[in-house]
């Protein structure tokens, strides 16, 4: 049967994570609208799914779409920008009518928005359209209506639920995308100035848990152009590095050793070229789930590469300098590079070797 054409359609979610029965839904929503309303959020939030690393899921794989997706602090903020009394998400388990009050209040007085097409892959759907219809038409009599579309109920186009996948992400890592696997992948990051040794405990760790570690592309590239990296090429830097990340995670092993993150290519950029562009501070603020900071305690190594000791000391100043506000708590490495990691391992007992539980 062919779906008929629709001028803007609308997809519902969690989103927690974005698999790819949830894809099916938003390509064929797509392929039958002029434009397309993903609205996601989640009250409690399900982790590693934060309102971030959704909103980046639904942007990289489906950039044509309108994607709102909402804590109660980013529904705060949009409440206040357009004047609207404060509001809160409704629970997950809030019953239907709830949740279906809610969206229909988002897209007439948040969004200023309506729509001609829900599509879902819920037995309820005919429900959901119904009532988005009677709030667009008590705002506007003459409103056409919400048509739905059904996709997939029985789920044999894509077998996968949100909660198998919560449950055991690398089991059903072929229904998700690459992308959203990496997020679902715990992550340590080493980060350190320059001869703060970090790299040998990042591979050393790497080979206690038996997994994938990730190498600093920065300095790789640093190499190659002789030590002159532009704003410009600093963000590509940023960009690889979290490339080669979503690429190693497809073959971690619980955890993902990284060393270093996009963090460290800002704090080069901050203190050579004074500032940094939005996409590069965006690329820094992406999170782990333990940051490792190694502390410049000891002599510092000139390798003919490196700058010198006071560049070393503003490195790691600027590094927890720029951790702290955020509010992202990291442990101290001191000591010897045998020490470093002794700490490293016991502090991450019971996190070593296993990722946090759903």
């Amino acid at each position: 049967m062919t779906t008929p054409r629709f001028r803007r359609g609308l997809v519902v979610g969690k989103f927690s994570p974005l698999h790819l029965g949830h894809e099916l839904l938003i390509g064929r929503a797509e392929a039958a609208c002029d434009a397309v309303v993903v609205l996601g959020y989640s009250q409690p939030e399900l982790a590693p799914s934060t309102r971030a690393n959704r909103e980046r899921w639904l942007l990289a794989r489906h950039p044509r779409v309108r994607a709102v997706v909402l804590d109660d602090a980013h529904l705060a903020g949009l409440c206040a920008q357009r004047g609207l009394p404060p509001r809160t998400l409704p629970h997950n388990d809030a019953d239907a009518d709830t949740h279906r009050a809610f969206v229909g209040w988002l897209l007439i007085d948040l969004l200023g928005i309506d729509v001609d097409a829900a599509f879902t892959s819920e037995h309820d759907g005919d429900g959901f359209a119904a009532s988005l219809t009677r709030q667009f038409r008590a705002r506007r009599p003459g409103h056409a209506g919400v048509g739905h579309v059904l996709v997939d109920i029985d789920r044999s186009a894509v077998a996968v639920s949100g909660t198998d996948v919560r449950a055991n992400a690398a089991a059903h890592r072929h229904l998700v995308a690459t992308e959203v696997f990496a997020d679902l992948v715990p992550r340590d990051a080493l980060l350190g100035a320059e001869s703060s040794g970090k790299t040998t405990p990042a591979k050393a760790l790497a080979a206690r848990l038996g997994t994938t570690w990730i190498g600093e592309y920065g300095r790789e590239r640093w190499e190659e152009v002789g030590g002159i990296l532009s704003v410009e090429e600093l963000v590509r830097i940023g960009r690889v590095q979290v490339e080669r990340e979503i690429e190693g995670a497809q073959t971690a092993r619980g955890w993902l050793v990284c060393d270093t993150s996009p963090l460290t290519t800002l704090v080069y950029c901050l203190l050579d070229h004074g500032d940094a562009p939005p996409e590069l501070r965006a690329l820094a603020g992406r999170r782990y789930d333990r940051v490792v900071v190694c502390a410049p305690d000891f002599a510092f190594v000139q390798d003919g590469t490196r700058r010198d000791a006071d560049f070393q000391q503003r490195q790691h100043a600027l590094t927890t300098a720029l951790l702290a506000p955020a509010g992202t708590p990291w442990l101290d490495a001191i000591g010897t590079l045998e020490a470093r990691l002794d700490r490293v391992v016991a502090d991450g007992t019971p996190l070593i070797g296993a990722p946090p539980s759903a």
